[in-house]
């Protein structure tokens, strides 16, 4: 047995890891179940957290192909053997589960036969939240006390992990769903504000156009620029809605596209160079603030500066992550109150700074141009 705990901790051990690198609750799953297989020596392994409804909320198996599960269907109930492990905090194992009074067959048909079985109930101090299924133990005909206990091991370990991948992936949900509420109120704000004045200006247009044709086509112009400043305005807000394609891709790259975007729709020549290892060490949460901060320090710089080039700059090294954006525009005074509150955002982009535990820096008075320098702990 003491042989064999080495690799339960190691299984533990990447259980924790898992949700430390901010995998979602499946990925953790998908580990422990991976590694239950393993330590029992089974053919076939299955992890269910029930959903208190005579089903499964996830049920994630190992030693199936994509194929096998896909012609099995949809997810299978509580019953039989499957629910036998969720009502009793106590293992069961034997050599032949088609002997057991509680099963009552396989379903679906496509299912494959299995004879030896070891079920382990994965128990929280909230009760039972899941369960390991293991069968079809390799080169024996049944599972062995030694089996048994090492996934005991496992699964004491594992409601440790499932529930803190749970308090951690809600947590997630809740600070998405804020940042969303945020965003809403923004894109209503800006997409309010746009829409009234298009509307005011297409009014004066039509009330214009016969008595007077130029002031008229005046309007028009301004219709046309309100249109473009509305569309630059929702494209700038939705780019906010898009931490799936940080997530996937990183800083740098997400970073790149989003300049290269606004580049184009603006034109204007921004040029981004990084320096230094940013990547290896990624963190959704703090790369979210860092892509907020940087879009608020470009955006400002191509609404307000009137430069014909910005440069971005990224640099990952001695532990820190800076990132400068400098205008050669026409600058302003960063004291200046009334502009800091009404057009630059620079408050809340100093209040995501403290959060990251960094600082922001704001360089530019006027006619010199403007630089927005943003330092964090690497590891914020």
């Amino acid at each position: 047995m003491h042989q064999q705990l080495n690799p339960v901790l190691k299984a533990v051990s990447d259980a924790v890891l898992a949700v430390a690198s901010e995998l979602s609750v499946d990925d953790v799953l998908q580990r422990l179940v991976d590694s239950a297989r393993d330590l029992a020596g089974a053919r076939y392994a299955a992890l269910g957290i029930p959903d208190g409804q005579g089903g499964f909320r996830r049920f994630l198996v190992s030693g199936m192909s994509d194929e096998l599960i896909a012609r099995m269907g949809p997810l299978p109930r509580t019953h039989g053997m499957l629910g036998a492990m969720l009502v009793e905090a106590a293992p069961y194992r034997t050599d032949d589960i088609h002997t057991d009074p509680r099963f009552r067959g396989w379903w679906p048909r496509e299912h494959p036969d299995m004879r030896s079985f070891l079920g382990v109930p994965i128990v929280s101090p909230d009760g039972i939240i899941g369960a390991f299924y293991l069968t079809e133990k390799e080169g024996a005909a049944a599972f062995d006390a030694e089996d048994q206990e090492l996934i005991e091991v496992l699964a004491a370990h594992a409601a440790i992990a499932i529930t803190n991948a749970r308090l951690y992936e809600r947590s997630r949900e809740l600070s998405i769903l804020s940042e969303r509420n945020r965003l809403a109120l923004e894109l209503h704000d800006a997409v309010s504000q746009k829409l009234f004045s298009l509307m005011l200006s297409a009014e004066a247009a039509a009330t214009q156009l016969d008595r007077d044709p130029i002031e008229a086509r005046a309007q028009v112009e301004r219709l046309r620029e309100l249109a473009r400043q509305a569309l630059e305005e929702l494209r700038s807000l939705i780019l906010g809605l898009r931490p799936p394609e940080l997530q996937r891709d990183g800083l740098v790259a997400t970073l790149r596209k989003e300049i290269a975007m606004l580049a184009a729709i603006h034109g204007v020549d921004i040029d981004v160079q990084v320096q230094g290892s940013l990547e290896p060490e990624p963190a959704l949460a703090r790369d979210v603030a860092i892509m907020r901060i940087a879009h608020e320090a470009v955006h400002n710089a191509l609404r307000h500066a009137g430069a014909e080039r910005i440069d971005v700059r990224l640099n990952g090294a001695d532990g820190r992550l800076t990132i400068e954006v400098t205008d050669r525009g026409v600058g302003f005074d960063p004291r200046q109150p009334e502009l800091r509150s009404k057009h630059l955002g620079l408050t809340s982009m100093e209040e995501r700074a403290r959060e990251l535990g960094g600082r922001l820096e704001i360089r530019s008075k006027p006619g010199a141009g403007t630089t927005v320098r943003l330092e964090v702990p690497k590891h914020a």
